[in-house]
């Protein structure tokens, strides 16, 4: 039975809260400045994370299936696998190889935009405070726990419906916002059961 340790245990998820430890340390010995104003940044960072959790999950991740063995290869370690064992905790985090170089390209994204090493890390902090929530999110979603607050007990019930009455909706893992923008939200029992929530493109 899975426990609260084995997500720590994750390689990723500890890289991911050792990142967020270094960027607080930084701020806190004003290697990089950090004002009442930066709040704002962290919660544009995080925004920023929960509007790529939506569309990386519904239009990479449930990409077709490529014709390259390496790409295809990536498909299935990164989700296609996920979907096939949803139980499996080692296809259920984010690998180590895929979540550091993606860390880097968006604090890379965000110094082009800024010019400001300082707002730029104030804006990775919050998307890398949006990814640790959602990884925690999906982990709870996926083990045999029942969470405290009404909403968790919800937003777990809706991620299993995308693993199992259709994996074409609820796409949203940590809140439903972009599946209403996206139109990928319905109530569960307007929507008929898909025959290919495990096998995403089944031959």
């Amino acid at each position: 039975m899975a426990t609260f340790a084995s997500f720590w245990r994750h390689g990723s998820n500890a890289v991911l809260a050792l990142g967020i430890v270094a960027l607080l340390v930084l701020f806190a010995t004003r290697a990089l400045a950090f004002t009442p104003a930066s709040l704002l940044a962290v919660a544009l960072g995080a925004l920023v994370f929960f509007v790529s959790e939506y569309t990386t999950h519904r239009f990479m991740l449930h990409a077709p299936p490529q014709n390259h063995p390496f790409v295809l290869k990536l498909q299935h370690r990164l989700h296609y696998d996920h979907h096939i064992d949803p139980a499996r905790l080692d296809l259920l985090f984010l690998p180590l190889w895929f979540a550091v170089p993606v860390a880097a390209l968006t604090f890379g994204i965000y110094f082009a935009v800024t010019r400001s090493w300082s707002v730029s890390a104030t804006l990775l902090l919050g998307s890398l405070l949006g990814l640790l929530w959602y990884e925690w999110v999906h982990f709870v979603a996926h083990i045999p726990f029942v969470p405290k607050t009404p909403f968790g007990r919800w937003i777990k019930k809706y991620h299993l419906w995308h693993h199992f009455k259709n994996e074409r909706m609820w796409f949203g893992v940590t809140n439903p916002s972009m599946d209403f923008v996206g139109r990928t939200y319905a109530r569960v029992e307007e929507v008929e059961r898909s025959g290919s929530t495990r096998v995403l493109f089944p031959k």
